[in-house]
């Protein structure tokens, strides 16, 4: 079985990463990149999701010999030209801090009316070999901001992004509901004819 490694050590984004390409039927082991803690992350210094995506999955299949599956993904808003995008994970200042991210953009849009909260989560999605060989696709789902977060699912923005044709949040939907409309699974599940041709 070849080992494709997720270089991401964000447990939720792991889940959801081998929930997908299970889903998908990949027959590989999937493991995060918190199994090899003896690696750097990857300064993400791109200037577009899909170079940061590249250089992630890159870095990893150069460091481990193993082919490598990497993402950028974030939130982005309409009135804020498509911010914070490549920026979402460190939006308040400290990468990672989601209730702060979520709190400082409500406070950025506070009085932005319903009509003009107009959203999407965007993900690039790479996969890349150690000998150089790399594909990417991508995925969105757009939808609009809600006011207050609702719902425990999910991590990131999902508590303020209402999905189109939905009527809960992101965070609202069950794993396998988000899974199925999101920028991830979407961009993941192109990725899989690209696992396929690659690594069979």
């Amino acid at each position: 079985m070849t080992r494709l490694i997720l270089a991401t050590r964000n447990t939720g984004k792991i889940t959801e990463l081998r929930a997908i390409l299970a889903d998908a039927g990949l027959p590989h082991e999937l493991v995060g990149a918190d199994a090899y803690p003896q690696i750097p992350d990857v300064k993400e210094t791109g200037t577009t999701f899909a170079e940061n995506a590249l250089l992630k999955a890159h870095a990893l299949a150069q460091a481990t010999g193993l082919p490598a599956v990497a993402d950028d993904s974030g939130l982005c808003v309409d009135v804020l030209g498509g911010a914070p995008g490549i920026f979402s994970a460190r939006w308040a200042g400290t990468h990672g801090d989601d209730t702060a991210n979520l709190n400082l953009l409500l406070a950025q849009l506070s009085d932005i009316a319903p009509e003009h909260r107009g959203a999407h989560f965007f993900c690039a999605a790479a996969l890349a070999l150690p000998d150089g060989t790399e594909r990417v696709v991508e995925g969105r789902m757009p939808g609009t901001l809600r006011h207050i977060p609702t719902g425990t699912h999910g991590f990131g923005y999902d508590p303020i992004l209402q999905p189109a044709g939905e009527t809960r949040t992101a965070a609202e939907l069950s794993p396998a509901e988000k899974n199925a409309i999101s920028h991830r699974g979407k961009a993941f599940r192109a990725l899989v004819p690209a696992v396929r041709e690659l690594l069979n």
